[in-house]
């Protein structure tokens, strides 16, 4: 006998089997074979390629309250988080204060206090918002990594880089969710990461990258920096950058270990000479410590080009 064909709300991600009841799909097909039991009453095709939002659907179709936050949350917005985060795996959901803490094999339940604008829908996913799931994060993170978290939520780039990026969200709107939530676990931690939050970092070590340098005593470097060639066109896109002084800050991550990726920092150092600038390559190694070899690095280019400390 041929299986009924599941709809497609059901078949391009997780589903419960109360939303194939509502479906009209009878309990014996949530039963079939080509279906896998994730969790009690939660299935999902087997094979399927769901992921983010789609692949966690069933969890907040249990009821009519429960919302995906904290990690889970973040790794939907892919919000920069540190590599410890990548240890838990676990599905962290919420209901809002008054009612249970959902209990589940893999879930890491919460109950928080949920206002206006702190819960969206995503992929018909309810997920707390950017700006929510920023504060959330402050009970879990160290203040840096938090920080590096608010800086991937308010990164973008304009049609003069290579890859534009839009921001999911912005300082302001960081800043009114932790005023709408003075009482908030970890606020004290949020108002300070807030703080050293800035457009344009694109990845947590750009983030340290700055943060170190800043905390050695060196000024603070200009994100989103777009170096102009003299035919008018931008030709260069450091990672940050003193344009008082033609030094660029290059972070080296994995990427850099990729076929061809040599070759590109090569012509990228080429072009960074060629327009009266001097490149600092960073790698991981440099950001390690309490004292990162980095500022000592970046301090020695900016004496070189004529930075004087104050």
């Amino acid at each position: 006998m041929r299986r009924i064909e599941l709809p497609t709300l059901l078949a391009d991600g997780s589903f419960s089997v109360l939303a194939a009841d509502a479906a009209g799909i009878p309990r014996k097909r949530t039963r079939a074979q080509d279906l896998i039991t994730v969790s009690r009453g939660i299935r999902i095709s087997a094979g399927s390629s769901a992921h983010g939002a789609a692949a966690l659907r069933a969890y907040c179709q249990l009821d009519a309250c429960t919302v995906l936050c904290h990690l889970t949350a973040a790794r939907i917005w892919r919000v920069g988080l540190p590599a410890g985060a990548d240890c838990d795996w676990r599905i962290h959901l919420a209901r809002p204060r008054g009612g249970s803490i959902p209990k589940r094999v893999n879930v890491s339940g919460h109950r928080l206090a949920l206002g206006p604008g702190d819960v969206v829908m995503l992929d018909g996913v309810r997920v707390t918002s950017p700006e929510r799931t920023f504060l959330d994060l402050a009970a879990t993170l160290a203040l840096d990594d938090l920080v590096a978290a608010g800086d991937s939520l308010v990164s973008e780039h304009g049609p003069e880089f290579p890859s534009p990026r839009a921001a999911l969200s912005s300082i302001e709107a960081l800043n009114r969710m932790l005023l709408q939530h003075p009482g908030a676990r970890n606020i004290r931690r949020a108002r300070e990461a807030l703080g050293f939050v800035r457009v344009g970092a694109d990845s947590p070590p750009e983030t340290h990258l700055r943060l170190a340098v800043v905390r050695g005593g060196l000024p603070e470097p200009k994100l989103n920096y777009v170096v102009w060639g003299p035919a008018g066109a931008p030709e260069l896109w450091p990672d940050a950058a003193y344009p008082a002084f033609g030094v660029a800050l290059q972070y080296d991550g994995v990427h850099h270990g990729e076929p061809g990726q040599h070759l590109r920092d090569i012509g990228r150092a080429r072009t960074t000479d060629r327009l009266g600038w001097v490149e600092v390559r960073v790698s991981k190694e440099d950001l390690a410590g309490e004292r990162p070899a980095v500022v000592g690095r970046v301090r020695r280019a900016l004496l070189s080009r004529g930075w004087t400390p104050r």
